[in-house]
């Protein structure tokens, strides 16, 4: 756990701002800006990946490779698929899965396992699910905590947004499709969709399967074309909410 050196991910800065100074040694490699730092008095290297699953699978490969980090948490923005979640809400990842891997037939999509061969007997189901020790630690970690309310400029309502714990999806495309977002949440029983926990999950979990990796994610819009709330103008607030759930998970991870 807290002996391990963590790698924290992030694909903006506006999701790196409340999560360390960044003011120690920093590094570029392979065009990624990575730094030593601490968050909640732990050891970790961030980094600033850039959005999609290809600058994420780049990240955590230096980070585990480069850095010797053997524990990942990402944290950041996603959009919402679950209806009854709002905006604000933060979602940690109990499972991750991309849904845009697959094949591809006339009528339909059918998502597998990335990477896996299933006309060799290889299970094609898809998803990296979190350890049930590690998920409890989780959840005992945030108990107690409570979240201030949206701040009124947000526009959507004095609510104050919960922590749940779900299905996090990771696909190439920014979702901005109603049709698409009842589609997801329908067939993934999904509560967020974003670009870049999923292949995080893939790389570390052929690295080794002892790796965490720890998905927070606070809802920065629906993710369906009727979102009233604009995703650049909310980002630094569902930032800031991602922020403090990750605080409190890093000692645990």
């Amino acid at each position: 756990m807290a002996n391990r050196l963590l790698g924290v991910i992030s694909a903006l800065p506006e999701e790196l701002a409340h999560l360390s100074d960044l003011s120690g040694e920093q590094s570029l490699i392979g065009g990624l800006p990575f730094w030593r730092g601490r968050i909640a008095d732990r050891d970790a290297v961030f980094v600033e990946s850039g959005a999609g699953k290809v600058n994420a699978a780049i990240a955590t490969t230096l980070l585990l490779d480069r850095f010797d980090c053997r524990a990942l948490m990402l944290c950041g923005v996603a959009g919402g698929l679950d209806p009854a979640l709002g905006v604000g809400d933060v979602v940690v990842g109990i499972g991750n899965t991309q849904h845009d891997y697959g094949v591809l037939k006339e009528d339909s999509f059918l998502t597998i396992q990335p990477g896996s061969r299933p006309s060799l007997g290889e299970d094609p189901t898809p998803g990296y699910p979190l350890a049930g020790p590690l998920a409890a630690r989780l959840r005992e970690a945030l108990t107690g905590l409570v979240l201030e309310p949206l701040p009124e400029t947000v526009g959507a309502g004095r609510r104050t947004p919960a922590i749940h714990f779900g299905t996090i999806l990771t696909g190439d495309i920014f979702v901005n499709s109603e049709r698409t977002r009842q589609r997801l949440h329908a067939e993934f029983k999904a509560q967020a969709v974003e670009m870049e926990g999923g292949a995080v999950a893939q790389v570390a979990h052929r690295w080794g399967a002892d790796i965490p990796v720890v998905n927070v994610r606070c809802l920065s819009d629906l993710a369906g074309a009727e979102s009233h709330l604009d995703f650049r103008a909310f980002l630094a607030v569902a930032a800031r909410y991602a922020s403090q759930v990750a605080h409190r998970l890093a000692p645990v991870i």
